[in-house]
């Protein structure tokens, strides 16, 4: 079986497959100082839960953003699992995707790995949007080549910011408010945290198709993505493995003797 690994900046996903089946995944907050001892505690207690031994592992592949976090999940592998770990963005390590850039090195290993889960799962030309610690715009051709996209801070993010630098603002919880028009601070606040988002939504996706000159299905994923999925009708599809799919499918085209 494999063991994939999406490490983002806030969360750090686990997923274990038998073939293309998805047999448990667990998510832990991301800590750049989480030593390969500590994660083995964590996983393999929930792998236990789930009625999985890690002796069932013999393969496993990281996607990582947060390069101190790199050595401490690759000893993981080979401590734990015994398995010597594919890692997205290593030479040799092969995509099967054009990524059509100026600084193709510079692209978060996430970003190309939801690049080729679009290739398989949704063929055509398409926008996926990552809703993470950042919120980013994908674009993929219809061959499956990377051909950039946009960046904007996640919505998370956005609140935390706005919290910290306002005096008498406090902290809300990102949700749908049923008013646009906030008649109090909190659901104000909601209202421009929400609201706001889905018009960056709507936006950006609107420019990109412009200025890309073809249709485009647009694919969301990442935590806040029902959320926002529901929200607006420029989103055609909600996958919350879009990212873990396509680290399955780059192991699938490295094969280790």
């Amino acid at each position: 079986m494999l063991l994939a690994i999406d490490c983002g900046n806030t969360n750090t996903v686990f997923a274990v497959y038998d073939g293309s089946t998805q047999r448990g995944a667990w998510r832990l907050s991301t800590d750049a100082h989480r030593t390969a001892d500590e994660y083995a505690v964590w996983l393999t207690q929930f792998m236990a839960l789930a009625g999985l031994k890690s002796a069932a592992i013999d393969a496993a592949v990281i996607a990582t953003v947060v390069p101190a976090a790199k050595f401490p999940l690759k000893t993981l592998c080979r401590t734990y699992f015994k398995a010597e770990p594919l890692i997205v963005g290593e030479p040799g390590v092969k995509l099967g995707i054009a990524v059509a850039i100026d600084r193709p090195e510079q692209v978060g290993a996430d970003r190309l790995v939801n690049a080729v889960a679009a290739q398989v799962n949704y063929p055509g030309d398409a926008i996926v949007i990552d809703f993470g610690t950042a919120t980013t715009f994908d674009v993929v051709g219809a061959d499956g080549s990377y051909q950039g996209g946009a960046i904007a801070p996640g919505v998370n993010l956005s609140v935390d910011a706005l919290y910290r630098a306002s005096a008498q603002l406090p902290r809300v919880a990102v949700e749908r408010p049923q008013r646009v028009i906030g008649k109090a601070t909190v659901p104000a606040m909601q209202s421009g945290v929400f609201w706001g988002y889905v018009a960056l939504i709507e936006g950006l996706v609107a420019r990109i198709r412009a200025e890309y000159g073809k249709p485009m299905r647009v694919i969301a994923t990442g935590g806040l993505a029902p959320l926002f999925a529901g929200a607006t009708s420029v989103i055609d599809a909600e996958d919350p493995d879009l990212t873990l799919s396509g680290l399955v499918e780059i192991h699938r085209r490295n094969p280790r003797a």
